[in-house]
């Protein structure tokens, strides 16, 4: 019986779920790489699709939109008045 309980102590790890990385809201474009094991993990670090692209190249990975990524306002800021100008005339 000890010797079953402690192979699967043993084998946990193994089995057991990656542990999850936080997915870091300020990169729009995330890569997830698996790694031996069945276990995978993303990595959001990337601007655009072609640097996640270029760093997957040749990995068991895949590039994916980043769901906590949200774009920053397209309209900008919005700007308090500066002051009466003088009338036209």
């Amino acid at each position: 019986m000890l010797g079953a309980a402690s192979m699967v102590a043993a084998l946990t790890p193994f089995f057991a779920p990656a542990a999850a990385e936080p997915l870091d809201p300020r990169y729009p474009v995330c890569l997830q790489k698996w790694e031996w094991g069945g276990s995978s993990r993303t990595y959001c670090s990337y601007l655009s699709w072609e640097d996640c692209r270029a760093a997957a190249m040749g990995l068991s990975a895949m590039c994916m939109a980043n769901p906590y990524w949200s774009p920053p306002d397209s309209a900008g800021p919005a700007r308090a008045p500066r002051g009466r100008s003088a009338p036209a005339g």
